[in-house]
């Protein structure tokens, strides 16, 4: 199993920046590819950013690309996402989630294991 843990999440005002972190147990790192996504009250959870187990390549969905950066720390078993120019619409809750396997990077389906979330506000 992996467990996952956020942290980061808060409330800021429009064009703010906000790190969210997901501190990762119970496999080795390099085991894993891992992903964030976001959810919506009532809605399905969006990808928002993934990167692969090597730390090779990196994923973004198309409303956060060139805000936001994902990288992960290998000594940390850490990923973070890096939120820039923050709207309105980037509020949601944060999860991050772990990937065993070899499959799509961008489909909450594909993904194993899961963090309990991080609340980010954005307020105009």
């Amino acid at each position: 199993q992996v467990q996952l843990v956020e942290s980061g999440g808060g409330s800021v005002q429009t064009g703010d920046s906000l790190r969210l972190s997901c501190v990762t147990s119970g496999r080795p790192f390099s085991t894993y590819d891992v992903g964030w996504f976001r959810q919506h009250p009532g809605n399905e959870r969006d990808f928002v950013a993934a990167i692969t187990r090597s730390g090779g390549t990196t994923y973004y969905g198309d409303s956060v690309k060139g805000r936001f950066t994902i990288s992960r720390d290998n000594a940390k078993s850490t990923v973070y996402l890096q939120m820039n120019s923050l709207k309105p619409d980037d509020t949601a809750v944060y999860y991050c989630a772990a990937q065993l396997g070899r499959r799509v990077l961008d489909d909450y389906i594909s993904y194993d294991y899961w963090g309990q979330g991080t609340q980010v506000t954005v307020s105009s």
